[in-house]
This record gives C-alpha cells, structure tokens and sequence, in this order.
C-alpha cells in the first residue's frame, strides 16, 4: 500500500525522534514531488520529481505521472527546496568533543612526521558535535587530523553512524602537509617588533621536510613492521592517494606546490588559499584545485579590503579552478564547520552566482574526495544522500531542514541543542 507524506507532518515525525540513533536502511522506494531541485552542478530543476530506492537515486525529472507511480512513499514537498547533502572538508568533527579537557582531544598527536596516523581510528560517531551539523545539511565530512608538519591522515564519512567502522566512505584517502611559514610575527612580550619578519627557521623546517620525503620514497617498499611512516606515504607517491597542502602566503604555495611536483606527486590540494588569487595562473598551471578559508576572517595584511576575504572565492571559479570550502579559520572548529552553507551564501553575495555557490560544497567538495562518481549531486546512479528544506539552505534565515536521508536512510534531525531548545520553550510558554 502506497503512501502519502505531506511535507508538514515531517517536521511533527521527527520531533518525536529524541535519540541519535542511526536510521535503517532504506526498505520502501520513495519519490520526493515539487520540491525546488538544486541540483549540485549548478542546475536547477522546478517542480521536481526525485525517487530512490535501496539507498540509490533512480529518478530525476519534471516530468511524471503520478498515475503509474510505482513508489511506495510519496512527498509532497511543493514549494520547498531539494538539495544534495553538504560536504565538510577538513573537519575535525569527533575527534574533539571539548576543546579544555584533554582526553576529549583526539585530533593532534605528538610528533612532527606523523603520516601512519589514522584519524578515523578516534573517530567519535555518537559525539554531540557530529549530530548538531545535519540540521544544517552538513551530512558528509572530511575527518582530518592536526598538529605537526605531517599530522596523519583523512577519511570520509557519514554523519549518522554507531562507529567508525559504519560511518567511514573512504578510508585514509589523503595525507595531509601543513607547509612552515617564511614568515613570523616579533615577540612583543620579549621586547621585539610586533611587525612581520622573515622566520630564520624557515630554511631548516622546509629541509627536513624534504629529507623526510626522500626517505620515506627510499623505503616505502620495505616490507618491515617498524617501517610504518615510510609505507603510509607510499600512496602519494604511486598516485593513489591526494596530499593536501596546508598553506596561505603566496611564497608558502608556491614553494610547497614546486616541492610536491618536483618529487612527481600528481594529486595534490591546496588548503587555506588566502592569498591564492594573486596565484591563479600558477594554480591552473598546475591544476591544483583549492579549499579555500570561509570567508568570516579578517585579511592577512592589515592594508587590504575586509571584503576581498568574499570576492576570492568567484575570482578562483571564474578562472576556471575547482574550490570548495574550508570552514575553521575561527577558532571555533565546531560552531565554523555547522556553518559552513552560510559561507558558501556569503561567496554568493560577492560575485558568484548561488548554485555555483553550492557547488562548492557539494559536487566540487566530492570531485576534491573523488567520491563525485556516488556523491556531491542529485543524479540517478548516485547515492540518495540529500535533504529538503523549507527555503533557501544557503540562508541563515531559511535554512530549516524538515527530511533529510544518508543513502536512501531517513535520518534523525534532532540534536542536543534542539531537546534543549524544546525543554526551555516548554518553560516560558506557560
């Protein structure tokens, strides 16, 4: 027996849900009609028609007839909006859960070479962090270590999961390099010129890390247990692994990227990018696609325009270079990355046209991943992770979440917050 949703009891339905536990796998087929489809690649589609079944999206048209439906659950979700589930790339979602208390702090490891660390290994599915980014459409992350020159690397998950194991897409899928600066800023606790100036340690840090690499390429075949440093970085160099550069001056990425292609690394991913624009030739050069810093940030030279932090990202696109979103930057990793669509609304209102905004953390954040062959658009063929909201999601003011799905999963969208938020309205009510 077939049946009818109406958009509005959904909301009502996942009130009622109060736990994080993870939804079941998807046992009836569902069509999703009228909903405002974003598509992810900058397409649109009005009044759509979206179906999926067994977790995996079979149907993406304006044109159906409802008479011969052959779904089991329709919704109607005319005059809301469709979207692709948000990609957040360089999170440390469940590695932290408190930054003051240290044994919740899993994101940083002792050590300066640390390419064997696995994030995913200390990856917290239950933490409160990781339930509070679906009601913004946050339903994939990058799970990525900190710390260090090389801090470890980075899997990719789902964010409605009992444990690693069930929440991982991608199992250490990059290694990450945070490039040293060649500058630093004076001491003035001890006297010195607040002022930048050249770090005299620069040269000693940038050959230690090329002396790192030479040794890791002499014995990453090495089959010896003790050798683990050495095989974990075996990925970059065979290609089959992508090496994220952690870098923001012009000189840090340019010296960093000439690095990495002199040693014959093809897949390689620019981070921070704050001074990316000036590079744009360099960049398309060498095809390096950029996460760039969400744009809340103040410029690094005290001379250039506040708003030239909003215009970098179309000036990027514009030239042709694949860019998705890097949420820290503030300080607050968790509260940044729950952000992350109204960054990318941000880069909207400065140039880029709105879907090329979403594309940025969607369908460009999976390209970057390599998971766009099953993530990143609503297409058939691709898993049915996407959402629907009740206005724009890339608006502070009409982001608002009524259904959202991980493969095909109906997932909850209750969070810590959102019981407190029940509790206290029930208090001041009366």
């Amino acid at each position: 027996m077939k049946k009818l949703l109406i958009i509005g009891t959904l909301l009502v339905a996942n009130s009622l849900i109060a736990q994080q536990t993870p939804a079941k796998d998807q046992s009836k087929s569902v069509l999703i009609v009228g909903a405002t489809a974003h598509i992810g690649d900058g397409s649109v589609i009005e009044k759509s028609f979206i179906g999926f079944e067994n977790g995996i999206i079979n149907l993406v048209t304006s044109e159906y007839e409802l008479d011969k439906n052959n779904y089991d659950t329709i919704i109607n979700a005319s005059g809301k909006h469709l979207y692709p589930g948000f990609i957040a790339l360089n999170s440390n979602l469940g590695l932290v859960e408190v930054n003051s208390v240290k044994a919740s702090v899993d994101d940083d490891e002792s050590g300066d070479f640390l390419p064997n660390v696995r994030s995913i290994i200390a990856y917290n599915a239950e933490s409160k962090g990781v339930e509070s980014m679906r009601p913004n459409g946050i339903l994939l992350a990058q799970i990525t270590p900190n710390g260090g020159i090389i801090p470890g690397s980075s899997s990719v998950v789902q964010l409605d999961a009992w444990n690693w194991e069930d929440a991982a897409i991608s199992f250490d899928e990059g290694i990450h390099l945070n490039w040293p600066s060649p500058y630093s800023f004076g001491r003035w606790w001890l006297g010195e010129d607040r002022g930048l100036k050249v770090n005299p340690n620069y040269v000693n840090q940038t050959r230690k890390i090329e002396e790192f690499f030479e040794k890791s390429k002499a014995t990453m075949n090495i089959n010896l247990s003790m050798n683990l440093k050495s095989k974990a970085m075996k990925g970059i160099f065979n290609g089959d692994k992508t090496i994220y550069l952690h870098a923001d001056d012009e000189k840090e990425i340019i010296d960093g990227i000439s690095f990495l292609k002199k040693n014959n690394i093809s897949k390689i991913v620019l981070v921070g990018g704050t001074g990316s624009d000036s590079l744009i030739s360099f960049l398309k050069e060498n095809n390096i696609p950029v996460i760039l810093t969400q744009p809340y940030r103040l410029p690094l030279e005290a001379d250039t325009d506040p708003r030239d932090t909003y215009k970098i990202a179309n000036k990027l696109v514009k030239n042709g270079i694949l860019v998705s979103i890097n949420p820290n930057g503030t300080g607050q990793e968790r509260v940044a990355t729950r952000n992350l669509p109204f960054y990318a609304g941000s880069f909207s209102s400065y140039g880029l046209d709105k879907e090329e905004a979403l594309s940025l953390i969607t369908l460009n954040a999976a390209k970057i991943l390599d998971l766009d062959h099953k993530l990143g658009s609503i297409e058939v063929g691709k898993d049915a992770t996407l959402f629907i909201s009740d206005g724009d999601a890339l608006d502070i003011m009409t982001n608002n979440l009524l259904k959202a799905y991980i493969s095909g999963r109906s997932i909850s969208l209750q969070t810590h917050q959102t019981k407190l938020w029940k509790r206290y309205s029930n208090k001041f009510s009366n």
